[in-house]
C-alpha cells in the first residue's frame, strides 16, 4: 500500500463515518432507524451525487478493493454479534409460525416476482432470459436479514418473542434466498453446482462438532470476580472467535451462499449456557470495531448505485415494483403466520418486518448487474424499491406494535422465565442455607 493509499483511505474513512453519523442521527430525529440513514449516507457518496465527481475524488479505483475488505469485515462482525446474541429460549413453540412465515414470504414474493420479470422482459432484455425471470424472483424475496436485526435493537424488541420470530423467519428465508441465487449463478455458469452441495455438512459439521469443543474451551475461560475485580476475557477465547467467524464466513462465501451467514452461523452456536460474562465482555469488544466499520459496508454498496439515470420513464415500473415487492412479501408473512396460529396483530407486525431490504437488497442487486442480469435503469428502480421498503418498516411498525405493547411483551416474559428458574431450582436440604445449594 502506497502512501497515497494510505492516506486517501483515512480521508475516505473519516467521510464516511462523518456522513453517516449525521444522516443516522437525522433519520432517528424523523422515526426511522438509523441504519436507514447511514445506507443514504453510503449512496450519496457515490455516482448519484454530482455524477460521480465525488466519489471518484475521494474514493479513487486503487483504493476501493481495501474500503470494500474493510466494509465486509464490519458486517462479519456484526452478523456475528447478531448470532451471539440471538436468544434461543424465544423460539420455543415459535418453529411453526417461523417456518409458516418463511414458507409463506418466500413463495408469495417468488412467485409474484417472476410474473414482474416476464412482464418486464420486454423493456429490460438481457442475454439470458431464464436467468433474468430467476433472478428477479430470487431478488424479491430477499429480507435485509442485517438490517432488520439494527431496526430491531433500534426499537427495543430483538428481546421480544415477536423480534426473536421475525430474525428467526428472515433467516431461515434469506438461506433458501441465497441458495435459491447460488442455483442461479450455477445456471449462468458463475457458480460450480458441487460447492453449493457442501453447505448442508458445513452446517451439520458446525452444530453437531464445532459447538461442543467450543462450549468445553470457552467454559474454562468464563470470567470471574464481580465489579472492579473482575477479569475480562482474555486473548485466547477473542482470538478463537475471531478466527471461527473469519472461517466460517470464508467458507459459507466459497459455497456460493454468503459470508453473512457464516459470520451470523458462527455466532449463534456459541454456548448460552455458562458463558454469559464471556459472551457480553466479547460483544462489548466487537461492537466498538463494528460501529467503524460499518458503515464502509455501505458506502462500497452505494459505490455500485447509480440513481441519476431514473426518470419519469420509470414511475410506472416503479409502482408496480413497489407493489409486488410489498404485497408479496406482507402478504405471504401475513397468511404464513395465520396458518401457524399466530394473531392477526402479530401477523401484521411479522409483515411488516419481513418486507424489509436495505443493504442485503443491494448486495444481490450488484451481483445481478455483475452477471448482466440486470440493466443498469432495472437496477436503479430496485435500488429505490428497497430503500422505500426500509422506509415503509418503522413507521408502520409503531403503528402495528406500539410501546405499550413492547413492555407488555417484555414484562411477561420476564414473569415466565422468573418462573421457570424457580421451577429448576433445587429443594433446599433440611436445615440448610442458599449458599448451600449447589448450582
Amino acid at each position: 500500500m502506497t502512501t497515497h493509499q494510505t492516506a486517501m483511505i483515512m480521508v475516505g474513512l473519516a467521510l464516511i463515518l462523518a456522513l453517516a453519523h449525521v444522516l443516522g442521527r437525522l433519520a432517528l430525529r424523523c422515526g426511522q432507524p438509523a441504519v436507514l440513514g447511514e445506507i443514504l449516507a453510503g449512496i450519496l457518496l457515490g455516482p448519484t451525487l454530482l455524477h460521480g465527481a465525488l466519489s471518484d475524488a475521494v474514493f479513487p479505483s486503487d483504493v476501493r478493493p481495501m474500503l470494500s475488505t474493510l466494509g465486509n469485515l464490519g458486517v462479519a462482525l456484526f452478523m456475528f454479534l447478531v448470532g451471539i446474541e440471538l436468544d434461543h429460549r424465544l423460539l420455543r413453540g415459535n418453529r411453526r409460525a417461523a417456518v409458516g412465515v418463511s414458507v409463506g414470504s418466500m413463495v408469495c414474493s417468488f412467485g409474484l416476482g417472476v410474473l414482474l420479470a416476464v412482464w418486464l422482459w420486454d423493456e429490460h432484455a438481457v442475454d439470458n432470459r431464464i436467468g433474468f425471470v430467476l433472478f428477479i424472483g430470487a431478488a424479491m424475496s430477499i429480507t435485509a436479514f442485517p438490517v432488520l436485526a439494527r431496526i430491531l435493537t433500534d426499537r427495543g424488541i430483538q428481546h421480544t418473542r415477536i423480534g426473536a420470530l421475525a430474525m428467526a423467519s428472515a433467516a431461515v428465508g434469506d438461506v433458501v434466498a441465497w441458495l435459491l441465487l447460488a442455483a442461479v449463478l450455477t445456471f449462468t455458469g458463475s457458480q460450480s453446482s458441487w460447492q453449493v452441495l457442501l453447505v448442508l455438512p458445513y452446517a451439520v459439521v458446525m452444530i453437531a462438532v464445532v459447538r461442543p469443543l467450543l462450549g468445553r474451551f470457552l467454559a474454562t475461560r468464563e470470567p470471574r470476580g464481580t465489579g472492579a475485580g473482575e477479569r475480562g476475557p482474555g486473548a485466547a477465547p477473542l482470538s478463537v472467535l475471531t478466527v471461527l467467524l473469519l472461517v466460517s464466513g470464508a467458507l459459507s462465501e466459497w459455497f456460493g451462499l454468503h459470508f453473512i451467514f457464516g459470520a451470523f452461523l458462527a455466532g449463534a452456536i456459541v454456548p448460552r449456557h455458562g458463558t454469559e460474562r464471556l459472551r457480553a465482555a466479547v460483544v462489548d469488544r466487537f461492537e466498538s470495531v463494528t460501529w467503524m466499520l460499518l458503515p464502509a459496508y455501505f458506502t462500497v454498496a452505494g459505490l455500485k448505485v447509480d440513481l441519476s439515470t431514473v426518470d419519469g420513464d420509470g414511475l410506472g415500473e416503479l409502482g408496480l415494483i413497489l407493489l409486488v415487492a410489498t404485497g408479496g412479501k406482507f402478504g405471504g408473512a401475513y397468511l404464513g403466520a395465520r396458518a401457524a396460529g399466530r394473531p392477526g396483530r402479530s401477523a401484521t407486525t411479522l409483515g411488516i418486518l419481513m418486507n424489509t431490504r436495505g443493504l442485503t437488497e443491494l448486495i444481490i442487486l450488484g451481483v445481478g448487474l455483475q452477471l448482466g442480469l440486470l440493466d443498469t435503469d432495472l437496477y436503479s428502480l430496485m435500488v429505490v424499491m428497497a430503500l422505500v421498503t426500509t422506509a415503509m418498516t418503522a413507521p408502520l411498525l409503531h403503528w402495528a406494535y406500539p410501546r405499550r405493547m413492547v413492555d407488555a411483551d417484555l414484562r411477561e416474559l420476564a414473569a415466565e422465565w422468573a418462573a421457570t428458574a424457580r421451577r429448576a431450582e433445587p429443594a433446599l436440604p433440611v436445615g440448610g442455607k442458599p449458599s448451600e445449594v449447589k448450582r
